[in-house]
Formats: structure tokens, sequence, C-alpha cells
């Protein structure tokens, strides 16, 4: 009974917290001194029950929470988390699953062959496609450039796998100057270091340019390397895709590999109306996104495909005797990750998808883009306001200009309402460095979002500009 009063008292306290969100602050008022206080001490020499357990870390670690899941958090490009999600999520905890082999989990398998048909129906890439389950963009840009090495390199002549990198043919690997640092950190793990990877000119809104990378492609041609080419759809800061038509054209004359990284991005690919800004991407070799962002299921939930399934396979299976895999030869989920022993993440993406259907994704997506534009609209009337991107999607790049100042002033006045808003706690955003300047970033991604929630946000954001240029 002990156990099954942990369960309720835990269902209690998650009720309670979910039925708060939209009016809690929505960062902590609490210090790390009092955390610590509250949640440290000697490990406990005798068993404590477990509903004591559980009143006591909700009551110590609550105040030290920070409403990512709620309305108005508009920071990093948080998604929130679904009710089906959540409640998938909840599930997924009291089963335990091991997700690494299908004779561990049937089901766990099972679910994510069905998520990873509806996924890449919905994201628009190749149904012969192979699909990963990691924990977030990070790992799946690490997975998917691991399965360019070795494609690129097989090519060439070695086997990475066998004969590792030493003496190995030199990988050349093309980004814009605007690459997300996940990637730069995947390549660094596959063993490419940062002064190896070729960087080109970026426009004013972070996109590739073209013509760099052409003229980048044929710099290379009389060493006749393998080559990666890495995209991006949707920058950081701006929210900017990069154009995919003709960046793989250009890349595949080549022969080289397009991976793309699309962290937030490549959702727009379930919206008709949104699409178009990755027309093209669809001919790419990889993608890597999160499901955490944009699909709002619980972290961590990343997922990459790849359209070269030997490759992907290659690039991270293993066997060992002791790891017995089912006769019935299902799809065993090791090997298209970086892990063996892992969290069942299919189960919350799997009732994510199914409780929104491919309409209401679309509606989400959108819905969060045309927010986005109502931040911009009400944020560009204050004269010291500037936006400085184009709101393609669900990004807001803002910085303060106050009259007559220069670039010194309008990054101190920008830091200050910067640190005036978080500390009103009516919603929180982050701050940034765009193009040597101080701005403030937000990124509308939680399917709870309201305009009324965008008015309260955008009411904080100005009486803070306001009394910053005082």
């Amino acid at each position: 009974m002990a156990d099954e009063d942990a369960l309720d008292r835990a269902l209690a306290i998650a009720r309670a917290y979910i039925a708060s969100r939209g009016d809690r602050p929505v960062w902590p008022t609490t210090t790390l001194d009092q955390l610590r206080a509250a949640l440290g001490g000697p490990l406990p020499a005798s068993p404590i029950d477990s509903t004591t357990v559980i009143d006591a870390l909700a009551r110590a670690a609550e105040p030290g929470l920070v409403e990512t899941s709620g309305p108005r958090y508009f920071g990093f490009v948080t998604g929130g988390a679904l009710p089906a999600a959540v409640a998938a999520e909840w599930l997924t905890a009291a089963w335990d699953q091991n997700a690494g082999l299908f004779v561990m989990s049937p089901a766990g398998a099972v679910v994510e062959e069905v998520a990873g048909v509806w996924l890449r129906d919905l994201l628009g890439v190749p149904a012969s496609s192979s699909v990963g389950f990691v924990t977030g963009c990070h790992m799946a840009n690490f997975t998917a450039l691991a399965a360019a090495r070795h494609e690129m390199l097989r090519r060439a002549g070695w086997d990475v796998e066998a004969d590792g990198l030493q003496g190995a043919p030199s990988l050349r690997v093309i980004v814009g100057d605007e690459v997300h640092v996940s990637v730069m950190a995947a390549l660094r793990y596959l063993g490419i270091g940062m002064s190896q990877v070729e960087r080109v000119d970026v426009d004013g809104q972070g996109r590739m340019q073209p013509e760099a990378l052409a003229t980048a492609l044929s710099s290379g041609l009389a060493s006749g390397g393998p080559t990666i080419v890495c995209a991006q759809a949707g920058n950081v800061n701006t929210g900017a895709f990069d154009p995919f038509e003709t960046i793989v054209d250009l890349a595949h004359v080549h022969e080289a590999w397009v991976h793309v990284d699309g962290a937030f991005g490549l959702w727009a690919a379930a919206s008709p109306t949104l699409k178009h800004h990755l027309a093209g991407a669809e001919r790419a070799d990889s993608w890597a996104t999160d499901a955490h962002k944009w699909l709002n299921v619980p972290y961590d939930s990343g997922l990459v495909f790849v359209a070269h399934p030997a490759a992907h396979r290659a690039a991270m299976s293993f066997s060992a005797a002791y790891l017995m895999r089912s006769g019935d030869q299902p799809r065993e989920a090791m090997d298209w990750t970086p892990e063996s022993s892992r969290r069942a993440r299919g189960f919350a993406i799997y009732a994510a998808l199914r409780s929104l259907g491919r309409s209401g994704v679309a509606e989400m997506i959108e819905r969060c883009c045309r927010l986005a534009r109502r931040f911009a609209d009400r944020l560009r009337a204050e004269p010291s306001i500037r936006i400085l991107n184009d709101v393609v999607i669900n990004q807001v790049l803002v910085r303060v200009e106050p009259p007559g100042s220069d670039a010194g002033a309008a990054d101190a006045a920008t830091r200050d309402a910067l640190k005036r808003v978080q500390d009103e706690r009516v919603c929180w955003l982050g701050g940034t460095r765009w193009h040597g300047m101080d701005a403030m970033r937000i990124s509308v991604s939680n399917w709870s979002t309201t305009d009324e929630d965008v008015d309260r946000s955008a009411d904080s954001l100005i009486r803070a500009v306001r009394e910053s240029v005082l």
C-alpha cells in the first residue's frame, strides 16, 4: 500500500501543479542557498516512507521550478507538454521499459515503428528513411553526422568503424556561418576539429549564401575529398531557413552529403502554409529535430532521420553474444541510436501525434507563428523597440534602441530591459548576441499559449523597456 499511496500523492501534486501553471510566476523566486538547504543534508541512515519522500521532494523542489511548460515561457525554443503526452510519459515511467531491443519491450519497439511512419509522412522526409529516437537534436545531429561520416568515407574506400580516423581520407565539412553549436559539438565528438570545419557566408537573416557554398565546393575539387554540407531549418535567433533547393542541387552535383539541422524549424513541414520554407529539404541525406520543442512532448525527446539506412545502421549498430535479437526480425531500436539502454521515448511521441492528428499538429505550429507575429506587432509599435528579424515562424528578435542612442547605450538598455522583464516574472525570455548587438529572443513554442498570454507578456516587456530608457 505504501507504493500506491506514494503514486496517489504524486498524482495529486502533479494535478495541482498543472492546474496552477497559468498563474505561477514564470521564474522562481527562491535562491540557490535556499534550494540547497531545502533539498540537501546527509543521506538518511534508514529507509523513509515513500509518500513522505514524495511530499518532501515536491515541497522542497517546487519553489525552484521554472515554468517552462506554462504558456508564457518564451526561452530556448522550449515547448510545453501536451496532456496526452504527459499521461503517456507517466505510463512510460510506470511500465519502466528498456527500448533498446524488441525482446526487452515489444510494445516499445512497435510504437516507435508506427510513430516513425507517421513522423516521416508529417515532416516530408522520404518514407524509406531510417529513424532514431534520441535525447535531443544534439544527439540527432551526432547520429546523422556519424552516418554521413561512415558513408562519405566508405565511398572513398575507407571503413571508419573498422579502421578509425587515423590515416583516413580528409573529410570536408561545410557549414553556414550561423551554424548551431550542437552541430559543431557533434562534429567534435566525431573526431572533426573546429579548425577543420569550413564556414561560408550568410545573409542578414542568417541564411547560407548559395554563391558562397558554390565557391567552397568548387575549391575542394582538386583534393576530391568526401564532403558533408550542414544546412539549417530555423536559425536559432531569427527562425530563417537556408535555401535548400539550391543547396541540395549544388551539394549533390559535387557528390556531397547534405544534413539538415532542423531542431524546431523542421516542424514547419507539417503546416500546409509554412512547408514552402523547406522546399528542397526532402532531397537531403539526413535530418535532425526535437520533439520536445514544437511537438510539445516532455523532455527529453529528439529525432534523427537518414535517407541511407545502411549507413545509419553501420554507424550505430553493434552486437554481443548476450544481446539476443528476435527471430521475427522486427525493427531493433538500438541499431539506430547511440544508446543501448534507454527510455521508451516513443510512447509520448505516439500519444502526442495520435491526440493531435495531422490537422492538430499543423494548427499548433501555425498558431505559434501567428502569436509570434502578434508579439512582434505589439512590440514594434513602441518607439524604443526594434524588431531585428523577419518573423517567418515562431522567433522574434528584439532590441531596445532609445532615440539618439549609440550602439553601446542600446546594448545597455537591452540588457536592462531583459533583467527587468525577467524580474517581473510575468514571462521569461532570454538574451542573445546578434551581429554584434545585444538582443532579446522570444520563442513561441507552447501548445497552450494564447493571445492573452502574448498581450500580457508584451505589456510586461514594454513596461520594462520604458523603465530602462527613462
